[in-house]
């Protein structure tokens, strides 16, 4: 498929290209041919993997900052890396917290304006309010008057920021407890209508405030809040956050799955045509390593790893064996160079060809390789790959918190 189609002209929906660097990658392989152009994919794959993205999150103490901060990386305190929990404020400077598997997202904590008793703009600089992303504002109570100057502050530097109301949970439970009969959904609509307008007797104009629990963090606004913070980043970033958020809803877990995809083209387009080797059996070849990497970084980014599996058990509370069970998939396994390869010679991958392929979704493949090719194999692969492991990871969630799956 030497020539670009009409298909291969429209706009490309590879979210980590602009049509800029679509361009390039044209020229290059036009120029210099296919190890050029796989440069610049591999560079993007590498951009992928090495962005930062820095959260901050401030509060008053004991506003449940630690607790949250610890929730979205699925961690429960105690855990290796766990923040400390307390209402005790426990540091005077912005300490760092990293995702305990992709280490390049972290969460700040930064200790409440009101500790140290400097003004907000001070604290903007004490905090070195410019490295971070965006911001998280936690309150489980009264919106205080440091927390409005320093929003104030924070708009002056032209950053996102999001207000977030904790320890929800101890609102219905008081509710209860009294012995009064209400409506969960309406007493929470009024929560938030009243947190919205305390803001705007403020001066502070916001689309809505977040109920959370850090403690249900497939409940409430949990999976709100993390839609909303992955909506607006932007695509190289957003897939940094997405792929480290923990298995909560069956949501999550289909945005991880999107992500995902999005890089597969890449991975095969590398595997068909840097240092590729025969393989047996076979007339074709790539690169076996990439794949062993692929798919044992998929099985991660989707929770199935050993880890990854004990956290969520943790914070839903069942055995781990409860979550393990579930699994009915080969690739909990030993992924080696062996393995991929008897799955490249089995029956569901052999004979792919690149019209199979949506090429759409897949900028200028048609123009890089022939219509029988070994990225149009590695390209199912993963594929095939993903699916299955999206399948098990929605049967866990199910397992973890009695989400129905869709499968």
């Amino acid at each position: 498929m030497g020539g670009a189609s009409s298909r291969d002209q429209q706009p490309s929906k590879s979210p980590f290209f602009n049509q800029e660097e679509l361009q390039g990658l044209r020229s290059a392989y036009e120029e210099d041919g296919l190890v050029k152009a796989v440069s610049l994919i591999q560079e993007k794959i590498k951009d992928l993997d090495a962005i930062k993205l820095n959260i901050a999150v401030t509060g008053e103490s004991g506003s449940g900052k630690s607790t949250f901060i610890n929730a979205m990386r699925g961690l429960q305190n105690g855990d290796v890396g766990a923040a400390p929990t307390g209402n005790k404020e426990t540091t005077m400077e912005p300490t760092p917290y990293y995702h305990p598997t992709l280490p390049q997202v972290c969460f700040w904590d930064l200790p409440g304006v009101g500790t140290l008793k400097v003004t907000a703009d001070k604290y903007l600089t004490k905090m070195k309010f410019e490295q971070y992303d965006f911001f998280i504002i936690i309150f489980n109570a009264r919106f205080k008057d440091n927390e409005v100057k320093l929003t104030g502050e924070i708009k002056r530097l032209g950053k996102d920021f999001y207000f977030v109301r904790s320890k929800i949970e101890y609102d219905l439970e008081s509710m209860k407890m009294s012995g009064m009969k209400f409506n969960e959904k309406e007493e929470l609509g009024k929560i938030r209508d009243h947190c919205v307008s305390k803001l705007k007797e403020a001066g502070i104009s916001s689309s809505g405030v977040f109920l959370i629990s850090s403690f249900k963090i497939n409940k409430f606004d949990f999976p709100a809040l993390q839609e909303t913070l992955s909506n607006n980043l932007n695509d190289i970033k957003k897939h940094a956050f997405m792929l480290s958020l923990p298995n909560a809803t069956v949501k999550i877990i289909d945005q991880k799955r999107n992500t995902l995809e999005n890089k597969i083209w890449m991975l095969a387009t590398m595997s068909g045509a840097l240092g590729a080797v025969p393989i047996p059996g076979l007339s074709l070849a790539c690169d076996i390593g990439i794949l062993v990497t692929a798919i044992t970084d998929f099985r991660q980014y989707l929770g199935l790893d050993d880890a990854s599996l004990q956290r969520l058990a943790n914070m839903a509370g069942k055995p781990v064996g409860d979550l393990k069970a579930v699994v009915k998939t080969p690739l909990m396994g030993e992924i080696n160079k062996e393995f991929v390869i008897r799955m490249l010679t089995g029956t569901t991958v052999v004979g792919i060809s690149i019209a199979e392929v949506v090429l759409d979704f897949i900028p200028i493949i048609g123009s890089l390789f022939g219509a029988a090719s070994s990225f149009g194999m590695t390209y199912k692969l993963l594929h095939n790959v993903l699916d299955d492991l999206t399948q098990n990871a929605e049967k866990v969630v199910e397992a973890a918190f009695g989400t129905a799956p869709k499968y």
